[in-house]
């Protein structure tokens, strides 16, 4: 944790990194959760508000959860990642923007499985 604001019931259990965030009441992170609060570009944190760029005037800023929102284990919040209240994320997602409240977020990637064959000596 460096720079969080962690309201009551919060869970932030291990393996996380959270820089420059604040998380709601009972809002829950699952392992591996990466919070990233710097830009790998120069210049200030932005949030896209109605497709327009909004600058937070902050050059390190990690993400906003509001009450009861929940991150499934090894995703990603991108900087200036805001999650409505009651918000989901699913296992694995990769985030940037804003995800309103009550919404849900999967990943829509297709898995392909293939026969195993031996190897060749």
């Amino acid at each position: 944790l460096k720079n969080v604001l962690l309201f009551n019931g919060c869970q932030v259990p291990h393996f996380n990194y959270l820089g420059d965030s604040i998380l709601g009441h009972q809002a829950h992170l699952g392992a591996g959760v990466i919070a990233s609060n710097l830009k790998s570009l120069p210049g200030n944190v932005t949030v896209e508000m109605d497709g327009q760029p909004f600058d937070t005037g902050l050059r390190k800023f990690g993400a906003l959860m509001g009450d009861g929102a929940e991150v499934g284990c090894s995703s990603v919040l991108n900087p200036g990642s805001i999650i409505g209240r009651g918000a989901i994320i699913y296992p694995g997602v990769n985030w940037r923007g804003i995800l309103p409240a009550n919404m849900i977020a999967k990943n829509k990637a297709a898995v392909e499985v293939v026969v195993r064959r031996p190897r060749q000596p």
